[in-house]
């Protein structure tokens, strides 16, 4: 049996609106998250792409933009565009903390992979580990890097 979500909260030390930026903007998204670029046509329903060297290109779909506060959207996991079997849902959450922002990311959506227990087991192991690399490279890149 799988976990179904991984959650994770982290503290910046930027304005929600810096980090609403950082997280929804290709040319952002693909410097901190995706290592080779991005695309997104921000609007529900538009669509997402993130790129890595490692890994490829992994597609996705915008399913909420609530400015400065909610942004979310399904991606798979494999090849091709996001569907049944194939993508998880990422939801991240700002709110003020401070002078600072809370940022909450919730990827859920495991226990409905294809490919059994092993895959999903799988899946979220790295993906888990994605994140704690990731928001920490957000993290570092939002008090870094300037507006």
């Amino acid at each position: 049996m799988t976990t179904d979500s991984i959650e994770r909260d982290i503290v910046i030390a930027a304005a929600p609106e810096r980090v609403w930026a950082i997280v929804t903007r290709a040319e952002h998204l693909g410097t901190w998250f995706a290592d080779a670029g991005a695309t997104i046509d921000l609007r529900p329903g538009g669509e997402l792409t993130l790129t890595w060297k490692e890994y490829g290109v992994s597609r996705g779909v915008v399913e909420t933009v609530e400015p400065h506060t909610t942004f979310a959207f399904r991606w798979a996991l494999d090849d091709g565009a996001p569907g049944d079997g194939n993508s998880t849902r990422v939801v991240f959450t700002l709110t003020p903390d401070g002078d600072g922002t809370r940022l909450r990311v919730v990827e859920s959506g495991f226990d409905g992979l294809a490919g059994g227990p092993e895959r999903q087991a799988t899946s979220v192991e790295q993906n888990t580990e994605g994140w704690r690399l990731e928001l920490d490279e957000l993290r570092a890149y939002a008090e870094s890097t300037p507006a």
